[in-house]
């Protein structure tokens, strides 16, 4: 890693620091990447303040910065009005079938797992489903095996958690339920999804995660729920949901995000836009900082990334980049091993079985076995 100060100009200048924007442009001059770079516009760079007591000031001016990027979201309600639809028991868990009305057009369903016998207040995790295109599944990813190595809402129930689930945006049983109309379904209705929020000076991926917060809300007001031990995580846009939930709400007290850490000039640099669909994309989001701003926002809080070198997605090199910026932000609380970030050589975009036990690992020692916040 080269630690040298930047001295050339502009973006490009900017990625030398992670050593490889000056390789591309020499390689090749007429690869478009290194001339769309050459020609943008500078990222300023994320300096993190020198003491904790500086950084929690300016802690307060991301997360604003990074709200206001989201696009103006209509405010969250107090409390989700929640309807109940059927309860299921399953012998080692229960399900509950719920729905709420976003209050921006959309009905939000939902899955909420309990352990079979709640005797006292449970951890709970906010369980974010992948994307992969598979437009008629969403929350069902609970009850799958398909992306996780076993059905992950089962499983965390019969361990202890609470788990709630709901589809996104365009997502099981609400493709086909945008502004498109019933008959647009899959990416053609995600993108009419995205027309209409900008249209609205908002953004797609700003409505999904609202939709998220109001599930976080719905589940922290459950009596039978601990608030102070709620976590999150996701494989894919999952795990985006996730390192952007945890930046966003100090709720959630830890999280593991996997298959998905991308930090967008490294994204931009290896011609990878490609990897991501529309909703994935915020708006001037490069005038500011890039993913080291949005990290920064989780500590001191426990949060594991696990991550293959070959996903397309996450360039490795800008993982590192991460890596290298955000340590010191854990540094200013003493709390560097609450950050961890594990990159699997030879690995895609999949969610290995290792990975698994150190996700239930990671869940359970900062949330089943965690003590009560003071």
């Amino acid at each position: 890693m080269n630690n040298e100060p930047v001295r050339a100009s502009g973006l490009l200048g900017l990625l030398v620091g992670v050593g490889y924007a000056v390789n591309l442009v020499a390689q090749d001059p007429q690869r478009a990447a290194a001339r769309w770079l050459a020609q943008a516009p500078p990222v300023p760079e994320f300096r993190v303040a020198a003491t904790r007591e500086a950084w929690e000031r300016q802690r307060l001016e991301v997360r604003a910065q990074l709200e206001a990027l989201l696009g103006r979201l209509p405010a969250r309600p107090a409390a989700p009005a929640v309807r109940i639809l059927s309860r299921e028991d399953c012998g080692d868990y229960l399900i509950e079938k719920f729905q709420f009305d976003n209050g921006a057009g959309a009905t939000v369903p939902g899955y909420l797992i309990w352990p079979a016998r709640v005797t006292e207040r449970v951890p709970a995790i906010l369980y974010c489903h992948w994307h992969g295109g598979e437009y008629d599944k969403g929350k069902i990813e609970l009850f799958n095996a398909a992306h996780t190595p076993e059905q992950p809402g089962p499983v965390l129930a019969k361990r202890g958690y609470a788990v709630l689930a709901i589809d996104a945006y365009g997502f099981g049983e609400r493709n086909g339920q945008g502004p498109g109309g019933p008959e647009e379904k899959g990416s053609a209705g995600e993108l009419t999804a995205s027309k209409f929020n900008l249209w609205l000076g908002r953004t797609l991926w700003g409505m999904i995660l609202r939709d998220d917060l109001m599930a976080l809300d719905y589940l922290a007001s459950r009596p039978e729920v601990d608030p102070e031990r709620i976590g999150v995580t996701g494989i894919s846009m999952g795990a985006t949901r996730t390192w952007w939930l945890l930046a966003l709400d100090d709720r959630l007290r830890s999280g593991v995000a996997v298959a998905c850490l991308t930090r967008y000039q490294q994204l931009i640099a290896q011609e990878g836009l490609r990897s991501h669909g529309i909703y994935y994309f915020v708006p001037g989001m490069l005038n500011h900082f890039d993913t080291e701003a949005v990290l920064s926002l989780i500590a001191p809080r426990p949060v594991l990334l696990m991550n293959g070198d070959q996903d397309a997605g996450s360039p490795v090199e800008g993982i590192r980049a991460l890596e290298q910026r955000v340590r010191p932000v854990y540094a200013l609380y003493g709390a560097e091993a609450n950050f961890r970030s594990e990159v699997y050589p030879g690995v895609g975009h999949v969610y290995l079985p290792e990975m698994w036990q150190q996700t239930l690992a990671w869940l359970d020692r900062h949330l089943l076995h965690a003590e009560r916040r003071p």
